[in-house]
Parts: structure tokens; C-alpha cells; sequence
């Protein structure tokens, strides 16, 4: 089983698709009554939309950005606010995956554990292809800091060929990516709270088919990805922080991506500052935390193979 990226959302990583999501709802570790529990703790509900909509920031975007969201807000045929995410990690390295998205998936690549490619094409733009019948274009529209967190808005634009659909579809989405910091435990990684706001349109679909057919999926199989990949980016910092040489070895064959953004993606794991040299360590080595990383998203079979 690899990592499966949602049509939705994936931390900003957004396309659409619907045959990785089925695969993600049937092939995922969260077991499927938890997987249910999961997607029961977000909301479609006509207040939650609306207060989502309200919090777009539109009056602080571009002309040519605003445009483009106010008419994906009015266009929208499913909403989804995605049940809320936790992540232990600094909040620069949310940032910096929110900003540089490319770079996550080449460590999932490197890992073995997702088909999805994701080339940028320009500053704030990127081509992707989930692996599984989609492929698309995302755009980062806007993006704002503050000293609590950060607020991210994207828009994708895909289409999707395969075994769930009779012929071609095609459709967009914006995506509204919230995180903040939560209090600095005693002795421990500080946690991100990461809040996403979904609104999806399936070009010449109408509302029923999509509420009926298509929400149930899209919504469990959305919820469940954002945790696994919450779970990931989790188990990554903590790798690095105990482990710095041997992530930067993994790093090293990210060759999709710039080196200077590797070395930042390392340092902004590991938490260290980034004057400090990471110390050589041979326990684990970097294939142990690879198999470390990839296991959960790895048949075994084929994770004993890599540790070969």
C-alpha cells in the first residue's frame, strides 16, 4: 500500500481524483470504523460554510486571486470542513511544506510510498499527477504569517480518467489551509493545529450526484488522508530531531528537489538552527530510518526488500 493523496487536500497538495480516494478509503491503516470516526468529526453544515466563506480573506488578495476565489466559492457543489489535524512540529516546517510542496512528496518518493508527482512550473505553481488516473494544476493564491501561525489559500484545477467514472471528469477546488501554534509543552516539540477548508466543484455534475454518489467517499477518504499524512510529517520531525545525519542522507537522493531546499527541509525538521552541523551517527543508520518512515504505508514484504 502506498500513501494516497485526496482529491481535496493534502496539506495544500490539492488535485482531483476520485480512484485514489476509493483506494485511500479501502486500503488505508486507519481501520474503517475509525476511518468513519475521523471524517464524522468535520462538517458540511450551512453555518460552518458560511463562516468559512467569511473568513476567505478577499479584500487582502490580489484582483486576479480574488477573482479566481470568489468564483470557486460561488461555484462550489460540495463543501467540506475537514476535521481539524495535529502535528508536532515547528511551525516553520509547516510553512515550509505549505510553501514548498514538492519537496514533501519527493521524501514520500524516495520513502516508496506514493505514486504522486508534483513539478513546479512556476513561483506559487505546480503540475501533479496522483499516479491513479488525475492529473492537474495547483496555484497558491495568498498567504499571510502571524505570530501564532499562518493562513494558506490554494486553487487546483484537474481532471480524472478512470475506473470510478464512465467518461472524463473534471473540476476545481480552493482550499483554505489555517494552522496555529498551540502552548510550548515542558521538555517537549511545540504542535501545530492545522484547520482546512474545502470548497469543490465537478464541472457539469449536478448537486445531487455529487451530495449522493460522491460526498460520502470524497469526505471519509479526504479526513483520513489528512491524518495520515498528519501521523507522517509527525514521525518525520521526530526522526530528524533524534536523527539529523541519517535524514540527511535520505534527503540527498531527493533529487527532484533544489539542494538548498533539502538541507532547509532537514533543518527545519530537526529543529536545530541553521549553523549547526549534524553530528555523524551510525545508530540508526539511514536505511533503519527509512524502514522506520516507511512502514506504515509499506506491505511488509516490501519494506524487508528495502532494508535489504
Amino acid at each position: 500500500m502506498t500513501l494516497r493523496i485526496h482529491a481535496l487536500m493534502a496539506l495544500g497538495l490539492i488535485a482531483f481524483g476520485l480512484d485514489g480516494a476509493a483506494r485511500a478509503a479501502g486500503e488505508s491503516r486507519v481501520a474503517k470504523g475509525g476511518a468513519e470516526a475521523i471524517a464524522e468529526a468535520g462538517s458540511s453544515s450551512r453555518d460552518v460554510r458560511k463562516r468559512a466563506e467569511d473568513a476567505v480573506p478577499l479584500a487582502r488578495m490580489g484582483a486576479e486571486e480574488r477573482a479566481i476565489a470568489e468564483q470557486a466559492i460561488a461555484r462550489t457543489t460540495l463543501y467540506r470542513r475537514l476535521p481539524a489535524a495535529s502535528v508536532a512540529c515547528d511551525a516553520a516546517l509547516i510553512d515550509f511544506v505549505l510553501q514548498k510542496p514538492e519537496a514533501l512528496v519527493d521524501v514520500w518518493r524516495v520513502l516508496g510510498i506514493s505514486r504522486l508527482a508534483l513539478d513546479p512550473t512556476g513561483p506559487a505553481r505546480w503540475r501533479l499527477s496522483d499516479g491513479y488516473g488525475t492529473v492537474g494544476t495547483v496555484r497558491l493564491l495568498h498567504q499571510e504569517r502571524h505570530d501564532r501561525g499562518g493562513l494558506y489559500v490554494f486553487h487546483g484545477r484537474g481532471a480524472y480518467e478512470g475506473s470510478l467514472a464512465p467518461r472524463q471528469l473534471t473540476g476545481s477546488c480552493l482550499v483554505v489551509v489555517r494552522h496555529t501554534t498551540g502552548p510550548l509543552p515542558a521538555g517537549g516539540r511545540s504542535r501545530q493545529t492545522v484547520h482546512i477548508d474545502a470548497f469543490l466543484d465537478v464541472d457539469g455534475l449536478g448537486l445531487e450526484i455529487v451530495t449522493r454518489t460522491l460526498q460520502p467517499l470524497i469526505v471519509r477518504s479526504a479526513a483520513t488522508n489528512l491524518h495520515e499524512i498528519s501521523l507522517f510529517m509527525t514521525q518525520f520531525a521526530a526522526a530528524a530531531a533524534r536523527n539529523p545525519a541519517a535524514v540527511a542522507r535520505i534527503a540527498e537522493r531527493m533529487t527532484r528537489t533544489d539542494p538548498a531546499d533539502r538541507r532547509r527541509l532537514v533543518v527545519l525538521a530537526s529543529g536545530r538552527d541553521a549553523g549547526t552541523t549534524p553530528a555523524a551517527s551510525r545508530t540508526p543508520s539511514a536505511e533503519d530510518v527509512q524502514a522506520e518512515l516507511a512502514a506504515r504505508w509499506m506491505p511488509a514484504e516490501q519494506l524487508e526488500a528495502a532494508r535489504r
